[in-house]
C-alpha cells in the first residue's frame, strides 16, 4: 500500500520544476539568439555547400547560361537574408563559426 506524498515534498516532481539549477542559463533573449546562432551556422553551412556545388557545376560546364543567373541571384539574396538574420540577433559571421579542433572550422566566414 502506498503512502500519501505530500503536495510539496522534497522528491515531488512538480517541486523540482519550479527550480531551476544555477548553472543553467534561462534568459530568453540568451537562449533565443544562441539558438539563432545555432540555426544560422546551419543555414550558413549548408549556404556556402550549395556554393560550392554550383561553382564545381559551373567550371564543369553542366549548367545552363540561365541557371548559372538565377543559382546566382539566388545565393546573393540569401547572403543578403543572412546578413539581416545575423543583425537582427546581433550575430557577428565570426559568431557562426564552431572551431573542430584538428578538423578545422565548420563554417569559413571569408
Amino acid at each position: 500500500m502506498s503512502r500519501p506524498v505530500p503536495e510539496h515534498a522534497e522528491g515531488d516532481p512538480s517541486d523540482r520544476r519550479l527550480r531551476l539549477p544555477e548553472r543553467i542559463d534561462a534568459d530568453p533573449e540568451s537562449v533565443e539568439r544562441d539558438l539563432a546562432c545555432l540555426v544560422l551556422t546551419i543555414v550558413e553551412l549548408v549556404r556556402q555547400l550549395m556554393e560550392r556545388q554550383a561553382l564545381r557545376r559551373v567550371d564543369e560546364g553542366d549548367l545552363t547560361d540561365e541557371q548559372i543567373e538565377r543559382i546566382g541571384a539566388t545565393l546573393m539574396a540569401l547572403d543578403r537574408r543572412m546578413t539581416e538574420l545575423r543583425a537582427h540577433f546581433g550575430l557577428d559571421p565570426e559568431d557562426l563559426d564552431i572551431d573542430l579542433g584538428p578538423l578545422g572550422h565548420l563554417v569559413s566566414t571569408d
